[in-house]
């Protein structure tokens, strides 16, 4: 169970660490609902990416 948290955890790092280096999103301005939204959808995206 511990090696299961410890993989989806990792990969969420990188994901955000991803998301970090994009620069673009220090510039969203819109409704914290709708940002929200991106960022998961953003998120998934860069995981997806990393597990290539």
């Amino acid at each position: 169970m511990n090696r299961l948290i410890s993989r989806e955890r990792a990969a969420n790092e990188h994901g955000f660490a991803k998301l970090k280096s994009w620069r673009v999103l220090t510039k969203v301005r819109m409704n914290a609902r709708h940002a929200t939204t991106l960022l998961r959808a953003l998120l998934v995206l860069a995981n997806i990416e990393v597990q290539r």
